[in-house]
């Protein structure tokens, strides 16, 4: 289905009964990423997933300002008032898990609890923001430039995914869903929503009251230590390292990450957190 909100129309699936969980994909995802993570929760959750700004079948933003965090998490706050709920349980992984995060400080009332697959804050300083931004800058000039084919193919070697564990099938999948994207759409959401663009958020991590899961892969080396610095940062919260695993724990071990939800969404219902 589709929903008009600030002038995009956002792409939307929606399935299950229960409680809501929206779910945010990842940088060159979109409502196909959380196939198996979706039949695993249909029968607990009212499962809404959601094509980000540049990605799927969603309206390509008109700029990368239009992608910025901010107006990001406003139309979240959107997209579930106009579905007539004032929160849910979200769900994120890696750009998807930044946004999270961003719209549980943002937005705190509509956020029920808050789960981060291989996600982070954001970089703490400006000279570290700005050597992103310029990185992503360069990225997304040559996704501009060569198109989407030359970039899922650089993409794919990077150092990130060398700890993941796919079958060929969920490869194969997994670089069709990539392929599906427009190069535009992924350039600005770079230049709008990449970590250099977006706000810092280390300081703020002790403002989230809601319960919080942290989640990334040991063979992520990367994202376990931001993990461990978040939890450190917000005590109350949650850490769980997946054994045997890399960056894309959702399409590597979705039976964890589903066992993994569960358990936070269940500390919500014991506070009596109300939806």
């Amino acid at each position: 289905m589709n929903i008009c909100v600030n002038d995009i129309h956002y792409y939307l699936e929606i399935e299950g009964e229960g409680e809501p969980l929206l779910l945010l994909h990842g940088f060159t995802g979109s409502v196909r990423s959380w196939d198996e993570i979706r039949a695993l929760l249909k029968t607990q959750f009212r499962l809404i997933a959601v094509d980000l700004l540049g990605h799927g079948q969603s309206t390509l933003p008109s700029s990368a300002d239009r992608c910025a965090m901010p107006a990001a998490c406003d139309d979240l706050r959107a997209l579930l008032a106009a579905l007539g709920l004032a929160s849910a349980h979200v769900l994120g992984y890696s750009m998807g898990g930044r946004l999270a995060l961003g719209f549980a400080l943002l937005h705190p009332h509509c956020v029920r609890s808050l789960t981060v697959i291989s996600g982070s804050p954001g970089l703490a300083t400006e000279a570290e923001r700005a050597a992103r931004r310029a990185s992503d800058d360069a990225l997304a000039q040559r996704i501009e430039r060569n198109g989407i084919a030359a970039f899922v193919a650089e993409w794919e070697k990077l150092p990130l995914w060398r700890g993941q564990t796919l079958s060929e099938n969920a490869a194969a999948k997994l670089r069709a869903e990539r392929m599906r994207n427009q190069p535009s759409g992924l350039a600005h959401s770079l230049r709008g929503m990449g970590t250099g663009a977006q706000p810092s958020f280390w300081h703020r991590l002790g403002e989230l009251a809601m319960p919080v899961l942290w989640l990334a892969g040991e063979r992520d080396a990367k994202f376990v230590e931001i993990a461990q610095q978040m939890h450190t940062a917000l005590p109350a919260s949650r850490c769980i390292i997946a054994a045997n695993a890399g960056h894309a724990l959702h399409l590597e071990q979705p039976q964890w990450v589903a066992d993994s939800v569960m358990l936070i969404t269940a500390e919500a219902q014991r506070r009596g957190v109300e939806i």
